[in-house]
């Protein structure tokens, strides 16, 4: 049964702290003016390190706050906010005081807010903007226990240290020390890309044990001297929720960005060796580093260089490696190209995280072939983030990796993935039903579909509730479609159909940030998303990517006929979910005209909306 052992010489988690707070003191011991993170106040201003001992304390100072509020150990405490270090350091003063606490996208919706904060009985919700306030404030009437709501922008956190004055630092010692590894450390709730978001109880033991075992196994990425990454991904998701908690024992340094408009020039003046991401902002990247090389012979110096690079990054993986000749190409394009495309990334990183949806062959060989090497890997907010993630010193592109360090997978006789380890959740809050229906006998049933190699190396097919059975009987996983199509500079999100229906087809939306650059580098006039979606030269630069796409599956699994809609999915309309998954089943509810008009000609072709 595939697995990877914690530690080949010592067991990473035999002197483990109880509680994340633990994590903080035992690093404030060993190392209290080194940079725990690094801080900057907007867009084109310095990073001002703060060492461990300053962020310490600052932690200190808001749990006394809080505790002077009648904060009481156990009370939920609600965190609703972009990324940023206040976001940071609330999350670890709630710890301090004994708390849990309880992210909320900032995006959330009025109902959303009201389903957290009355399923966990959050006291108190700290919000990042008075925006945020007036969300709260529209469902403040059915919260009877929501005592206080504080706005970040609005003082909340000086107004929290000033209160605490005259609480005790025991006091905040002592509460550090209550929560044990088995004891709840937040509820974060699904994406909910069906159905109402579940609440996922993580305690404090997964947690710890995942970071440490992380250090320990995964030390060349996040814990060398020198080690620092740039959160840019909400931090109410717990992919960027864990790395922050790596960040305490593995020495790296922390940075924060709240706007993804500013990703490039922060990236650039922060300059992290690692950076994580879900692989959409992987492939903005390099759509807008091809966009940006404009027509003629920029664009075709760029795709020769994005060529060599891929073709280099597969003979890495070929017996005797890249040849001479392809060597001398890939010096070359790494003069005229890669090297402009890494320091996109800051020109510091060495290694990018890939998690959250499949990144793709292509991108993955892209990205190693410029020299940075992509560390995909894969896991679910029950897990505390990943499960299984790809290793510095054997990448094999296209999958996910093998097991984290410490933790066990195996695939069953229906494909279906199972994880245990000490990092799976406890449970899903007042729901024991859906609880007993994946935690069965010490192991989490993923409801993913995957396969293990040799090696143990896991490969994500699909979501078992997501297979298509076509009208003839074959099952086919949408996801490799789909993430193959999304590469196109002109797609933003796709959804493979077919469900009981004679052949495969898709709805397809466009990228309304990307439509300008491509029309202008294709000679064609200005036009909106609308225009676009029916324009003969659009609709056959689609038909080619759909058939690049095909080429990865069997002709019974391939796209027939795609529709392209006039409006995109997102957040705002509750097509995609903070984490930039689908909600495909709604989808699928809401566009079921536009599904049965792919169906209505049968012929096979490229259709629009």
């Amino acid at each position: 049964m595939p697995g990877t052992p914690a530690t080949a010489t010592a067991d990473p988690l035999a002197d483990a702290p109880r509680n994340v707070p633990g994590l903080l003191a035992r690093r404030l011991e060993r190392d209290p003016e080194g940079v725990l993170v690094e801080r900057s106040s907007g867009p084109g201003t310095p990073w001002v390190p703060l060492s461990v001992r300053e962020v310490s304390g600052h932690v200190t100072a808001v749990a006394r706050g809080l505790v002077a509020r009648g904060l009481q150990p156990g009370d939920r405490v609600a965190i609703m906010s972009r990324t940023r270090y206040e976001w940071t350091l609330l999350d670890l003063a709630v710890w301090a005081a004994g708390a849990v606490g309880v992210p909320i996208y900032e995006t959330s919706s009025p109902e959303q807010v009201r389903w957290i904060c009355s399923d966990t009985g959050a006291r108190l919700a700290v919000v990042e903007t008075p925006a945020h306030a007036a969300v709260v404030a529209q469902v403040r009437d059915d919260l009877p226990g929501l005592t206080d709501v504080l706005v970040i922008d609005e003082g909340a956190v000086d107004a929290l240290v000033a209160e605490g004055r005259d609480v005790p630092d025991s006091e905040v010692a002592r509460r550090s020390a209550l929560a044990g590894p088995d004891d709840l450390a937040t509820v974060i709730y699904t994406s909910g890309t069906t159905g109402r978001p579940k609440g996922v109880e993580l305690t404090h033991g997964n947690f710890v044990s995942l970071a440490l075992l992380g250090v320990d196994g995964l030390g060349d990425v996040c814990a060398r001297p020198g080690s620092r990454t740039l959160l840019f991904m909400p931090l109410a998701h717990v992919f960027a929720r864990f790395i922050q908690v790596l960040c305490i024992p593995s020495g790296a340094v922390l940075g924060h960005t709240p706007d993804t408009r500013n990703l490039l020039p922060d990236l650039a003046s922060f300059q992290p060796t690692f950076v994580l991401a879900v692989p959409r902002v992987f492939e903005k990247v390099y759509n807008s580093a091809e966009q940006k090389a404009g027509s003629g012979a920029s664009l075709r110096v760029f795709r020769w260089a994005a060529k060599v690079a891929i073709a280099y990054s597969r003979a890495i993986d070929e017996p005797g490696g890249p040849g001479a000749a392809l060597r001398a190409q890939h010096r070359l394009a790494g003069r005229l190209v890669h090297g402009r495309l890494r320091a996109a990334l800051g020109g510091r990183a060495e290694y990018a995280i890939s998690g959250g949806a499949p990144l793709g062959e292509r991108l993955g060989h892209f990205y190693r072939g410029i020299g940075v090497r992509v560390l995909e890997g894969y896991g679910l907010t029950e897990t505390t983030a990943p499960t299984a993630v790809n290793r510095p010193g054997l990448v094999k592109v296209g999958t996910v990796g093998p097991a984290f360090p410490g933790t066990r997978l195996r695939v069953d006789e229906s494909g279906e993935i199972w994880v245990a380890g000490p990092h799976v959740f406890r449970g899903y809050r007042h729901d024991e039903e859906a609880t007993r229906a994946v935690l069965v006998d010490g192991w989490f049933r993923t409801g993913d579909l995957g396969t293990l190699d040799e090696d143990g190396y896991l490969h994500i097919t699909g979501r078992s509730k997501e297979i298509i059975v076509t009208a003839g009987g074959k099952n086919v996983a949408p996801a490799v479609l789909e993430d193959r199509l999304r590469g196109h500079p002109l797609v933003s999100q796709v959804v493979v159909v077919g469900d009981q229906r004679p052949f495969i087809g898709a709805l397809v939306t466009l990228d309304a940030e990307m439509l300008p650059g491509w029309l202008a580098n294709h000679g064609l006039p200005e036009m909106d998303v609308t225009a676009a979606a029916t324009h003969p030269q659009v609709v056959e630069a689609l038909d080619r990517a759909v058939s690049r796409a095909n080429e990865a599956v069997s002709r019974a699994e391939s796209i027939r006929k795609i529709r392209v809609l006039d409006t995109d999915f997102t957040e705002a309309n509750g097509y995609l979910t903070p984490s930039l998954k689908v909600k495909r089943a709604l989808v699928l509810r809401d566009l079921a005209d536009q599904v049965d008009a792919l169906y209505v000609d049968t012929r096979e072709g490229t259709d629009r909306a």
